[in-house]
């Protein structure tokens, strides 16, 4: 449609939600569907936190609200970045976005001019390529596969910086594949970046307060104090708080960039909601208490899945140290065919029969730059898990060459 866009040539939809999508159109015309692919913890948001929202409402604490974030809300995060990461920020260094996409998309259409690029170590979250492409940059996947744990090393990085690269967008723990870098192995990436000026290093650090079997988490700007002058570091309430839904996300990072996206966001959005903002108040300043036994539930979660897995004929699960996802490698199932009659050429055909056969709804890899693989987000019950992956099981012993 000449009408559209060129942009929207650069970008595809989510993938993620794709699924989630599928999904629910099935189960909607009577299939018995088990869906893996939403990115979002099933547990139900805190009661104080909630009790928090509704005391804001009743308060009238329903107006405008200054655009990126009440004061209440920065000096929370400030605290929090300080307490918990050993960083120090003013409120002047603080955003706060309409979740930590906003963030990151301001972020990037704040800075990116054409023919600028950004290294996103793939596998990747969907989202990271197509916010860089819309905002007129070059996307510079550089895959890290299952033989460094999906981590990218200092070699990798270092191939990849050009002088055009202008970002470095680090995600650790991972959306999609769980992994998380270890304090030395983050420290061997900044070695790197301090010795390339031009590179911006953008932090997602979503999954902070996911971690298992006694990981400690870092983070760049915490490592190397040398880069927090040329680090945006990301993070929200959405995951460790199960406030998917209240949308909101923050950053810390320099003043003169923090002033920049804010600007952006004075003319897209404006604030984000005020009755979200008095919640996310009081999920960092409250009790945290509930974060280390949803950890511990997660984890066991994690085991079952993995175990389970790893009985799939072809299937091949590495151990994540944290986030809630799993990202098993199908290559053991590429060239046959199901049962159903569907030939296996790549991880996308494995899930597209994987669901339409057996009623499990996964994300194939590909999505994420990374094949041939799949996700499961194993944020739902013990019982659905188990049932997923039984089904899994039988699809692949009825696989056939």
């Amino acid at each position: 449609m000449a009408f559209l866009a060129d942009a929207l040539k650069r970008v595809k939809p989510s993938a993620t939600i794709a699924v989630t999508t599928k999904a629910g159109e099935l189960k909607a015309a009577g299939r018995d569907v088990i869906g893996l692919g939403a990115g979002e913890p099933d547990f139900d948001t805190p009661d104080n936190i909630k009790e928090a929202a509704i005391k804001a409402i009743r308060d009238g604490k329903t107006k405008y609200t200054p655009v990126d974030g009440i004061p209440q809300l920065k000096e929370a995060i400030v605290a929090k970045f300080k307490r918990e990461n050993g960083l120090d920020y003013t409120t002047g260094e603080i955003s706060v976005g309409t979740g930590g996409k906003q963030v990151l998309y301001n972020a990037l259409m704040a800075t990116i001019n054409p023919g600028d690029e950004v290294i996103v170590p793939a596998p990747y979250w969907v989202s990271y390529p197509d916010m860089v492409a819309l905002a007129g940059g070059t996307p510079v996947p550089v895959e890290a596969g299952i033989e460094t744990g999906f981590k990218l090393t200092p070699d990798m990085l270092e191939a990849a910086i050009t002088p055009k690269t202008k970002w470095i967008i680090f995600n650790s723990p991972s959306n999609p594949t769980g992994a998380a870098y270890t304090e030395a192995e983050i420290r061997a990436l900044t070695d790197v970046l301090m010795k390339h000026s031009h590179v911006w290093i953008m932090t997602d650090d979503m999954y902070e307060h996911l971690v298992f079997d006694g990981f400690k988490f870092t983070t760049v700007a915490q490592i190397e104090p040398g880069l927090k002058d040329r680090t945006l570091t990301v993070n929200g309430v959405s995951k460790a708080y199960s406030m998917t839904g209240w949308r909101i996300g923050y950053a810390g990072g320099p003043a003169e960039l923090i002033k920049a996206m804010a600007k952006i966001q004075s003319q897209s959005t404006s604030n984000p909601s005020s009755i979200s903002q008095w919640a996310a108040v009081e999920a960092l300043n409250g009790t945290q208490a509930f974060i280390p036994k949803n950890q511990e539930l997660f984890k066991g979660r994690r085991d079952l899945v993995v175990s389970m897995l790893n009985q799939a004929d072809g299937i091949k699960c590495p151990v994540p140290e944290g986030a809630f996802y799993v990202y098993p490698s199908c290559a053991g199932t590429i060239g046959k065919t199901s049962a159903g009659g569907k030939a296996i050429s790549n991880d996308e055909d494995f899930v597209t029969a994987l669901l339409e056969e057996e009623g499990v709804a996964v994300v194939h890899g590909a999505a994420f730059g990374g094949s041939p693989n799949f996700r499961i987000s194993y944020a739902t019950s013990n019982e659905a898990l188990e049932e997923a992956c039984t089904r899994i099981q039988r699809f692949c012993g009825n696989l056939r060459s």
